[in-house]
C-alpha cells in the first residue's frame, strides 16, 4: 500500500536528508526534532483516507529547514494498480505552476527588464481586451489577481483540448472585456497568468518552459519536473482519474493548457520538497539567489485592498493562516489531479501534497494541514493532535434526515438524501457526503471536497447545519418550469468536463467542473449572470436557441460550449444499432443453455403480477418494437416475478396510491436466452447497461424489475430525467440534471422500492433488484412455459 523513499530528521541519529540543491546532505548526527512519532500518526491519516475516499495514489514530502525529513508514497500510480506510488511519482500540480512563473517574471524585475506597476501594453501592445475603465492593467495586478481580467480566456481555457499556442490563448483575450476595474476586487484569473508567461517571452528570446527549467528547476535540482511531458517525466507519470457526481471514474484526460504558465507543470513531492527549502532560505540556492530575500518577502507580503485589508494573496503565493501562523503557498487542481504546497515561514515548516484524483483537494488540504499542525507539535514538545475519523451514517439516522430544508428567511435550502447507505447533503455550492464521527458520533461532512461542518436534527422539521437552521419543506412535487427554461435544460461541453444546465429549487443552475453548482440570474430568456462569488463571480452566459427554441450552444464566462446529444428528446425511445441481426442472435441464443450454478435454492414459484393487483400497469417493451433493439422478444406483454418479492412490490405499489401514483412496469422475469440476445446485439461501449449472460441477469431469477410511475388520475407515466432503456449518464440514479420535478420522482420511486427491500441498480434508475435475488436460479422459461408447467404442477 505504501512505499517509503526516505525518512530523516530523527533527535540525535544519522540523518539521510535532501538539501536544497537536490543532493543527498552527508550523513551526520545533529540534534533535531523527533518526527518519528508524528510521521507515524500521519500515514495512518493517510491510509484511512486512501481507504473510505479511494484514493489512487498520493504522495507527500515533509520539510523542516534546509531537510526535507520523510517523503512517501502510496496507493498505486498506474491505471492497473501494479506500480506503487512513490516520493518521485510525477503529478500535473494544477496552479502551484503560478508560483514558478511568476518567479520567474520576478527574476527578470529584479534584472530591470521587467516592472510590476508598467501597463502591460507597454511589453504587449497588441494585448487588447476591452477596458472601459482609467485604470491600466499591470503585472502586479495580474499576479495577485486583482487585474478585472475574465478567469478563462476564449481559446486554451481550462476546458479547451486543442492545446494551443500560447500567443493564439493570450491572443483571444481581446475578445473579451473586464469583469471589474482593476485594482477593486480580487477574482482569481488563470488568463491572467498567461498573459504573464507571454510577457515573459517577449523579453526572452527562448520560451517560457525553457526559461523555467533553465534558471528555476534545473538550478533546485528538480530533475522531475517540467512544464512539457519530457522524457524524465513520462515514465514517472502517475494516471489521472477523473469523478463525477453521479458516481463514475474515468481516466483523465492528458491535453496541456493552452493557459500553459498557470498551470501545465509536472513535478513530484520530492522536487517540490526542494523548493520550499529554498523559500526557508529566502531564495538561496547553493552559493547563488533564485531570488532576493527582499522580492521573496514582497511575494509572500498580502496585497491591500483599497480600505487596506490584506487579501489571500501576495505576488503568486496565497497567503493564508494556521492556528495563528502565515501560511504560504498556493494548490492545485488539474485534471486528474489535486496538490497542495504550504509553507509555515515562522517556523520553517512544510509540506507538499499529491493526489491522482481530480477534485480531491478539500482531503489533501485537509491532510496537508494535519501534517503541519503534526510538525508543530513536535516542535515544541507538545502531545500530537489527533485525526478525526469518521463512519458510515447508521440507516436508521440517515432516513429521518432526509428531504429537503429551506431557509426561514432566504432562498437558500440543504437537500439530503441516501443511496446505497451512503448519506449526502446538496447545501450551497457542493454536494458532500455525510459520516458519523467516530468518536462521539455526530454526523459531519466528510468527502473530497471538505470536512468538519456539523449537521444535526433537532426536530423531525428543524435541521441545522453550522449552527444554521432549515425547516423542513413539504413532501411534494416540485412545480413545473417555466417553459422558456426548457430549451436550455441539458448537457454541453466535452466527456472530459461537461457543463450542466439544471433547474433545482425554482432556480436555474450551472453545474460547472463537475463539482460547483452556481444558482443564475435570470437577465432576459437567452442571458444569465454566474452569482457575485465562485469561480466564475462577475460574469455571465449567453445562450444560442434553433428555430424550436432549443439552445444549440452557450458561451459562459467566454467559453463557448456546444450541446451535448445525450440520451433522447421528447418522450423517444433510444435506440442501439445492433452488433448483428437479432434474428440471428436469437437462434444462437436458443441452442445455447445458462451456466451451471451447483448448491441449493429455493424452488421457483414465478406469479403473474397483475393477478395480484391489478393497479399495476404494464408496459412490456420487449413485447413490442419499442425497445433499445426495436425487435420482439416476448410473445405476450406479461410480467412475472418470484412470489416474494412480487408481493413486495404489490405493497410499494400500495404506498404510493396515497400520492396518486401507481407502478408501470417495463419488464420482470426475463428469460436468460433474451439476456443472451441483449447482450450479444449491444455495442461495447454500451454494456453496463446490459447483463452478462456468463453471469446470468437478477431478471433471469424473477427478482428484478424495470418499472417507473404513473399518475393514477390520468393514467400517463411521470416524466423523468431520462426514459426507459435509455444508455446514458442520465439514468444514473445520481445523475444531477434535469428539472427537481424528474428527480423528485425518482427519488421517490427509489425511497419506495427500497422500504420494501430493493435495491437500485447503479447505471439504471429503472431497474430494481429484490432482496433475495441469489436464492433463486438462473431461469430460461419462456412466459408460455411458465404457463403451461403452472397448469401441470411442474417448474
Amino acid at each position: 500500500m505504501k512505499n517509503r523513499i526516505l525518512l530523516g530528521g530523527f533527535v540525535s541519529i544519522a540523518l539521510c536528508c535532501w538539501n536544497a540543491r537536490g543532493q543527498e546532505a552527508s550523513t551526520q548526527t545533529v540534534d533535531k526534532t523527533d518526527f518519528a512519532p508524528a510521521i507515524e500518526r500521519l500515514s495512518a491519516a493517510i491510509r484511512h483516507e486512501l481507504e473510505i475516499k479511494e484514493l489512487p495514489a498520493f504522495s507527500i514530502a515533509l520539510v523542516d529547514d534546509d531537510r526535507t525529513i520523510w517523503a512517501e508514497g502510496f496507493g498505486h500510480q498506474d491505471a492497473d494498480g501494479n506500480v506503487p506510488a512513490t516520493s518521485e511519482t510525477v503529478y500535473r500540480v494544477g496552479s502551484i505552476s503560478k508560483l514558478f512563473t511568476d518567479i520567474a517574471v520576478m527574476q527578470l524585475v529584479e534584472a530591470g527588464r521587467l516592472d510590476l506597476d508598467e501597463p502591460i501594453q507597454t511589453y504587449l501592445p497588441d494585448f487588447k481586451p476591452d477596458n472601459p475603465f482609467e485604470t491600466p492593467i499591470t503585472l502586479r495586478q495580474m499576479m495577485s489577481h486583482r487585474s478585472g481580467l475574465v478567469r478563462e480566456s476564449p481559446v486554451g481555457n481550462y476546458f479547451d483540448p486543442s492545446e494551443p499556442t500560447l500567443a493564439a490563448t493570450v491572443s483571444s483575450l481581446s475578445q473579451t472585456s473586464l469583469v471589474y476595474p482593476p485594482e477593486t476586487k480580487t477574482k482569481y484569473s488563470n488568463a491572467a497568468i498567461a498573459v504573464v508567461g507571454a510577457t515573459l517571452e517577449s523579453r526572452l528570446e527562448t520560451s517560457h518552459p525553457e526559461y523555467v527549467r533553465d534558471r528555476i528547476l534545473d538550478p533546485l535540482g528538480m530533475q522531475n519536473s517540467s512544464f512539457v511531458a519530457s522524457p524524465a517525466v513520462q515514465p514517472k507519470l502517475a494516471t489521472g482519474w477523473m469523478r463525477t457526481y453521479d458516481g463514475r471514474r474515468f481516466e483523465a484526460p492528458t491535453f496541456l493548457l493552452g493557459t500553459g504558465p498557470a498551470g501545465n507543470l509536472y513535478s513530484s513531492v520530492l522536487d517540490l520538497s526542494k523548493f520550499l527549502t529554498c523559500l526557508f532560505d529566502e531564495g538561496k540556492v547553493g552559493d547563488g539567489q533564485l531570488l532576493r530575500p527582499e522580492t521573496y518577502h514582497e511575494m509572500t507580503t498580502p496585497v491591500l485592498d483599497a480600505d487596506g485589508k490584506p487579501q489571500d494573496f501576495g505576488i503568486g503565493f496565497s497567503v493564508q493562516e494556521l492556528d495563528g501562523h502565515t501560511k504560504i503557498g498556493h494548490g492545485g487542481a488539474v485534471y486528474g489531479f489535486s496538490t497542495q504546497l504550504a509553507a509555515l515561514p515562522d517556523r520553517r515548516l512544510g509540506v507538499v501534497a499529491a493526489c491522482s484524483l481530480d477534485g480531491t483537494n478539500g482531503v489533501v488540504r485537509r491532510l496537508s494541514d494535519y501534517a503541519l499542525r503534526l510538525m508543530i507539535a513536535s516542535q515544541d514538545g507538545k502531545p500530537l493532535p489527533k485525526y478525526d475519523k469518521t463512519g458510515p451514517v447508521p440507516s436508521g439516522r440517515a432516513a429521518v434526515m432526509v428531504g429537503t430544508f429551506d431557509e426561514p428567511q432566504g432562498d437558500a435550502f440543504t437537500r439530503i438524501t441516501e443511496l446505497e447507505e451512503e448519506v449526502f447533503m446538496q447545501r450551497g455550492t457542493f454536494r458532500y457526503q455525510l459520516r458519523s464521527d467516530s468518536d462521539d458520533g455526530s454526523i459531519v461532512t466528510d468527502d473530497a471536497v471538505g470536512y468538519g461542518t456539523e449537521v444535526r436534527l433537532d426536530t423531525p422539521a428543524q435541521l441545522i447545519v453550522a449552527e444554521k437552521t432549515y425547516q423542513r419543506a413539504p413532501d411534494q412535487p416540485p412545480a413545473e418550469i417555466p417553459e422558456h427554461w426548457r430549451g436550455l435544460i441539458g448537457e454541453y461541453g466535452w466527456d472530459h468536463n461537461v457543463l450542466y444546465i439544471l433547474e433545482d429549487h425554482g432556480q436555474l443552475y450551472a453545474l460547472i467542473e463537475w463539482f460547483y453548482y452556481y444558482p443564475l440570474t435570470q437577465v432576459d430568456d437567452d442571458t444569465y449572470e454566474f452569482p457575485d462569488y465562485g469561480l466564475y463571480h462577475g460574469e455571465g452566459l449567453k445562450f444560442h436557441r434553433d428555430a424550436a427554441g432549443t439552445a444549440t450552444h452557450v458561451v459562459a464566462a467566454e467559453v463557448r460550449f456546444d450541446r451535448r446529444e445525450v440520451g433522447t428528446r421528447n418522450g423517444e425511445t433510444f435506440k442501439i444499432t445492433p452488433v448483428e441481426p437479432i434474428d440471428d442472435l436469437r437462434e444462437a441464443a436458443l441452442e445455447a443453455s445458462p451456466p451451471p450454478e451447483p448448491g441449493d435454492y429455493r424452488e421457483p414459484d414465478l406469479v403473474d403480477l397483475t393477478t395480484l393487483d391489478p393497479s399495476i400497469h404494464l408496459d412490456i417493451r420487449y413485447a413490442t418494437t419499442n425497445n433499445f433493439t426495436g425487435a420482439v422478444f416476448y410473445k405476450q406483454p406479461r410480467a412475472f416475478m418470484q412470489r416474494p418479492a412480487a408481493e413486495a412490490l404489490v405493497r410499494a405499489n400500495a404506498r404510493l396510491k396515497s400520492r396518486g401514483l401507481g407502478l408501470l412496469v417495463h419488464d420482470a422475469y426475463r428469460p436468460w436466452h433474451v439476456t443472451k440476445m441483449f447482450w450479444d446485439a449491444t455495442p461495447g461501449q454500451f454494456k453496463d447497461f446490459v447483463a452478462n449472460p456468463a453471469n446470468g441477469s437478477r431478471h433471469n431469477r424473477g427478482c428484478a424489475v424495470d418499472l417507473t410511475l404513473y399518475d393514477l388520475e390520468s393514467g400517463d407515466p411521470i416524466e423523468m430525467v431520462a426514459g426507459y432503456d435509455e444508455f446514458s449518464p442520465r439514468s444514473f440514479p445520481l445523475y444531477p440534471g434535469g428539472t427537481s420535478r424528474q428527480r423528485y420522482f425518482r427519488d421517490l420511486l427509489r425511497r419506495t422500492m427500497e422500504s420494501e427491500g430493493f435495491d437500485v441498480y447503479e447505471f439504471e434508475w429503472w431497474h430494481f433488484d429484490y432482496q433475495d435475488w441469489k436464492r433463486y436460479r438462473i431461469g430460461n422459461l419462456t412466459f408460455e412455459q411458465i404457463d403451461a408447467s403452472s397448469k401441470t404442477g411442474k417448474r
